[in-house]
């Protein structure tokens, strides 16, 4: 009668912690399938300025847009056409100089939209060359404060040989308008 007892007892027990580890695992190997469908872009180097690039789909750009408050730059990339809205150039040549000296600080190329630097507090001139054509502007970085400076090219500057390819279905559509 007292093994009985015990047989139901540890029956009881056993019930509820199998639940309990299948569960768990269920909920670990979910979380890591999820985790896993987007990778952050890397963190890259030049010159000894830890930067990071990316943006190209919505997921990235949802990304670096939560995390730019937490880099001391944020460059960003853009085609001054509605008509365009949602393109970007391909790869940018970026180059940052120290304002008032004109020591270069980094020089990289853009891979989409964001480009984020961790750039020391001072005064910088950043030159981006798309295509032939270098547009400046002046970044301000100050302690514990995220600077941002925003590039767009004019919508009449040829933006075809700069563009990521478009999908072929897409670049039917928007031939026949």
């Amino acid at each position: 009668m007292i093994e009985d007892i015990e047989a139901m007892n540890l029956m009881r027990l056993r019930q509820p912690m199998a639940a309990l580890v299948l569960g768990g695992t269920a909920a670990f190997f979910g979380a890591m399938t999820s985790a896993h469908a987007f990778s952050n872009p890397p963190i890259q180097m030049a010159q000894g300025v830890e930067y990071m690039c990316g943006g190209t789909n919505k997921a990235e750009a949802a990304f670096m847009q939560m995390v730019s408050p937490r880099w001391a730059a944020t460059i960003e990339f853009g085609i001054n056409d509605s008509a365009q809205r949602g393109n970007f150039p391909l790869r940018a040549a970026v180059q940052v100089r120290e304002k008032y000296t004109g020591r270069p600080v980094m020089e990289a190329q853009s891979q989409g939209p964001y480009m984020l630097a961790r750039l020391d507090p001072g005064a910088y001139d950043v030159n981006v060359t798309l295509g032939g054509l270098t547009i400046t502007q002046t970044l301000t970085v100050i302690a514990g404060v995220p600077a941002r400076a925003v590039f767009m090219w004019p919508s009449n500057f040829d933006m075809a040989s700069v563009l990521p390819p478009m999908p072929q279905a897409l670049a039917q559509t928007s031939a026949a308008r």
